[in-house]
């Protein structure tokens, strides 16, 4: 299938609806139908078992539960940095917000604006700060964690479309992490001041859930809702989990100028790993 007929299905394709039904299939308890999905799924996208906490597909009661298992305990040791990586993927794209610009894929850009649903105010902490956009694949763990110790001030869904957000459609349709449905999570760092993650849904991802929070948008009714937590006390520490994805998706984080100077090494279609070094603040 070429790239282009490849992005002109997405538009085409009815993606709420298909994403209603994978979740319902997803978190449907099917005995030995359910095992058998799981296993075709391990062997259709490589996943390795050997670093789940559980390993024995049989086991799960639900593809959810497959999907959004926890790894073995010291798998992802914590690298000694002031950014870790939150997730297991790879690098869409990473670097300075040109202004208040994001770029999704050449010839691709989004404001910052736009990512965090129309917040002027919000987004102009961000100007000529730094951005990465993360990819989980279908085969990745699904868990993602603190980049580095926050306190939870906000928390917004925005819905939207449900395109894909693999490499091709990233590619192809502008705006896309714009376009998507999304949750914002906006932290406060005693060291870093405010950073964002951005949670972005896709086709087929049955939900976006929180430590905080369980599953955030099971019934998708359209509207935005925004929740605050200035007078709570939710503290994550670098590392600790903050969220999951039921079926793949990406990240966007947003940090301010002059507070994180990404590792040489990161650069884009760089695989990545949780707990690795993602940057250190400048000297």
């Amino acid at each position: 299938m070429s790239d282009r007929f490849a992005v002109l299905l997405q538009y085409a394709l009815p993606k709420q609806r298909l994403t209603l039904l994978a979740g319902r299939i997803a978190s449907a308890r099917g005995g030995a139908m359910t095992t058998r999905l799981i296993r075709w799924f391990v062997a259709r996208y490589g996943v390795d078992m050997s670093e789940a906490q559980n390993s024995d597909v049989a086991s799960y009661a639900s593809f959810n539960d497959f999907f959004s298992r926890p790894l073995r305990a010291g798998i992802r040791p914590l690298a000694q940095a002031d950014f870790i990586c939150p997730v297991d993927g790879a690098i869409s794209q990473v670097g300075a917000i040109d202004d208040h610009h994001i770029v999704q894929a050449k010839g691709h850009r989004f404001t910052t604006t736009e990512l965090v649903g129309g917040d002027g105010t919000l987004a102009a902490e961000f100007r000529h700060g730094s951005f990465a956009n993360l990819y989980l694949s279908p085969r990745d763990y699904h868990r993602l964690h603190m980049p580095c110790a926050g306190s939870l001030i906000l928390m917004r869904h925005i819905p939207g479309t449900l395109f894909s957000v693999n490499p091709v459609t990233v590619r192809g349709v502008p705006n896309l992490f714009a376009r998507n449905e999304r949750l914002v999570c906006v932290f406060e760092s005693p060291e870093h001041g405010t950073f964002v993650m951005v949670l972005v849904g896709a086709t087929i991802v049955g939900s976006i859930a929180t430590a905080w929070h369980g599953t955030v948008n099971a019934k998708r009714t359209g509207k935005p809702t925004e929740w605050r937590y200035a007078d709570q006390a939710i503290a994550l520490e670098q590392g600790e989990e903050m969220g999951r994805f039921l079926l793949g998706s990406t990240i966007v984080m947003l940090f301010r100028q002059g507070t994180i100077a990404f590792d040489q090494s990161w650069i884009p279609a760089r695989p990545v790993r949780l707990g690795e070094r993602m940057g250190d603040r400048p000297m």
